[in-house]
């Protein structure tokens, strides 16, 4: 089977590529000639994961998914949210948007977050919505090497470490992409 994942994040593509049965074979937009930026213009991290699934079918043709993910803090009222990308602006830089998050909570004791990641399944005519979770706390500082995005200032509920300090597949067993990438093989498999 071959689907289309709509990203090019190389990051996004190598844990999923890795949690992905041998017998599915994934292409990323480059792979398909997809060069451009798809607009991310919905206010919900589920409206911009359908957004981006819904063009690449209705302009490629393509079975494909596209996920979206946000950091939801509990002292921020759930910012950054579905703008945790481009939380410090447009460049989307993540360690401008780490530091950005840390400045904000200061000191503030309350470090309780979670990350929500969407993936919109376009499959037949169909659509399928897959949702992972993770609780977790922010750090003070920055902890670790790998990961990306906010993974270096995220530690889950009940660990010591960080999703930066995490090999690839202790993070796909417990991280919000992980959790809603097993329910989308799982899916498929069935399918």
């Amino acid at each position: 089977m071959k689907i289309v994942f709509a990203s090019n994040n190389k990051n996004k593509i190598i844990e999923i590529k890795h949690q992905l049965p041998a017998d599915i074979e994934l292409l990323s937009l480059e792979d398909i000639g997809c060069h451009e930026d798809i607009p991310e213009t919905a206010d919900t991290i589920e409206g911009n994961a359908i957004l981006k699934a819904d063009y690449v079918t209705r302009k490629y043709g393509y079975d494909c998914f596209a996920d979206d993910t946000g950091l939801e803090v509990n002292a921020l009222n759930g910012a950054p949210g579905v703008y945790s990308a481009r939380y410090a602006g447009e460049q989307k830089n993540a360690g401008d948007n780490m530091h950005r998050l840390l400045l904000e909570l200061g000191n503030n004791p309350d470090r309780s977050a979670r990350f929500k990641t969407v993936i919109a399944l376009n499959l037949n005519g169909q659509q399928h919505l897959f949702t992972g979770l993770v609780e977790g706390n922010i750090t003070y500082e920055k902890a670790g090497e790998g990961g990306f995005g906010y993974d270096p200032i995220f530690k889950p509920e009940n660990l010591d470490v960080t999703f930066a300090q995490m090999s690839l597949d202790e993070k796909a067993q417990m991280s919000h992409r992980g959790r809603a990438v097993a329910q989308l093989v799982t899916f498929l498999k069935r399918y």
